[in-house]
């Protein structure tokens, strides 16, 4: 656990008279991609918007590379080298490509810069449409602008909500080759309901249960695990 890049132990959340999570535990490790699993209403989105504070922790603690970061503010876990894409797209309609990296960018370094390069190789499209407002992109363009923009900052764990959520399969390819790429460079935890393209990505994986995790592994190891499969996971 000392190792772990980021710790969650016996974490709830409350949303309103709600109950969410009730009790997430759970530790990944620098590089590679983790894959969070599980039905709609699990609770894997609000583990990752827990994560980046934006829901509180009414219970227990998350520690972000040894510092405790459940009660920090959003823009401080943030400025801690965590980034998140959120499953509906988070680009700014009215602004250009260019100005949405340009915002999304803390300061214009040599780092930066770099990485707006290996993006745009990453996602050649986002180069063609530089000048174009989001809002005329494609569904699968607004993903990937709303990846690539996170990316441009220098950070060590990105946690991606539903990339492929409403794209057609050739883009989820383009998708999921991406993020084999990014996940080279950057720490990445991934909600994620295709299977297929989780088994692509990721290595270890957490299914979710009723706001609890009932199984740790490796994501190979699961996909062999039918019973498991069928139980939580509706496959």
């Amino acid at each position: 656990m000392n190792d772990s890049m980021l710790t969650l132990d016996d974490v709830h959340t409350h949303i309103g008279q709600h109950h969410i999570l009730q009790g997430v535990s759970l530790s990944v490790n620098p590089g590679g991609a983790t894959i969070l699993l599980g039905r709609n209403g699990a609770g894997k989105s609000t583990t990752l918007k827990t994560i980046m504070g934006l829901y509180p922790a009414s219970k227990g603690s998350i520690r972000f590379k040894g510092e405790k970061i459940h009660r920090e503010k959003t823009h401080k876990i943030a400025r801690m080298g965590m980034g998140f894409v959120p499953e509906d797209h988070a680009v700014l309609f009215n602004l250009t490509v260019e100005e949405n990296f340009r915002l999304s960018m803390v300061e214009e370094t040599e780092t930066t810069r770099q990485n707006l390069e290996d993006v745009l190789e990453l996602f050649p499209a986002l180069r063609k449409f530089w000048k174009t407002k989001a809002g005329l992109l494609s569904g699968g363009q607004k993903q990937m602008l709303a990846i690539a923009r996170v990316f441009v900052c220098d950070h060590s764990l990105l946690l991606i909500d539903e990339p492929s959520k409403g794209l057609a399969p050739i883009v989820v390819d383009q998708l999921g080759e991406a993020l084999l790429r990014i996940k080279d460079k950057t720490k990445v935890i991934l909600v994620e309901q295709n299977f297929n393209l989780a088994c692509q990505v990721g290595t270890d994986c957490f299914i979710l249960d009723d706001g609890q995790v009932v199984f740790h592994g490796m994501i190979d190891e699961l996909a062999k695990d039918k019973p498991m499969m069928k139980a939580y996971l509706g496959i």
